[in-house]
């Protein structure tokens, strides 16, 4: 049978889960998209439900294209849709980001992906970041959110190891691997991290650089790249 209407549940549960209040009320998220769903599968995450365009040949319940497209959040559109039940558990080591203040649900997306290609066994949201299970984070993440564990803490001092504060043009240059277990702390796009967390970190780094600044996600893939430097 395939879905016509908009009424659908599915297809209304699908418009409310845009939203983070939903998304957290309900501990659900969404992952649109043939590549997030094929993701998700080689990771082992089976789907709360899993709808499908009529005619694209592809696993799931199957939707007219045009009702899909009514609740896709791509301009293109799109041909396979799941929903997931969110998961977050404790922070881990021996390689762990910590993220404060990162508004920006690209740069959270990002951070994922890049904590999955340098081996961190987790990412950290603390105060003030973007949901990494909304939309937007998990399109940039391009499938890391199935892959890398999340926590949430309300302090740096919930962080495994040695935490490492990374400060545009303080401190001594950010040089690696890292010596044992450690947490790279990393603040927002614009305004860095506060004093109080940076004074709770072990260490201040910097990346030296010619310019006054790089992105969050940009500074948290060159850091994470330095920390593993020679073990991956």
């Amino acid at each position: 049978m395939i879905i016509t209407s908009p009424h659908n549940d599915k297809l209304k549960e699908i418009r409310k889960l845009a939203r983070r209040r939903e998304r957290d009320k309900r501990g659900r998220f969404v992952a649109e998209g043939e590549d997030l769903v094929a993701a998700a599968a080689r990771a082992g995450w089976a789907p709360v439900y899993l709808l499908a365009a009529a005619g694209s040949g592809l696993e799931g319940e199957l939707v007219e294209q045009a009702l899909l497209d009514s609740v896709s959040g791509l301009a293109s559109g799109s041909r396979a849709i799941g929903v997931y039940e969110a998961r977050w558990g404790p922070p881990a080591g021996p390689l762990c980001v910590y993220l404060h203040g990162v508004a920006d649900p690209g740069n959270v997306g990002t951070i994922l992906r890049s904590a999955l290609a340098f081996g961190a066994a987790s990412v950290v949201l603390g105060p003030g970041c973007a949901d990494p299970f909304g939309p937007k984070a998990a399109r940039a993440s391009m499938g890391a959110i199935f892959d890398v564990p999340v926590a949430r803490a309300t302090s740096v001092d919930d962080v495994p190891g040695e935490r490492i504060a990374l400060v545009a043009g303080t401190g001594a240059a950010l040089t690696g691997p890292a010596d044992g277990e450690a947490t790279l702390v990393v603040g927002a796009e614009r305004d860095g991290l506060p004093a109080d967390v940076v004074a709770a970190c072990e260490r201040i780094a910097r990346i030296p650089i010619a310019t006054e600044s790089l992105n969050a996600a940009m500074a948290a893939t060159v850091a994470l790249y330095e920390l593993t430097r020679g073990e991956m």
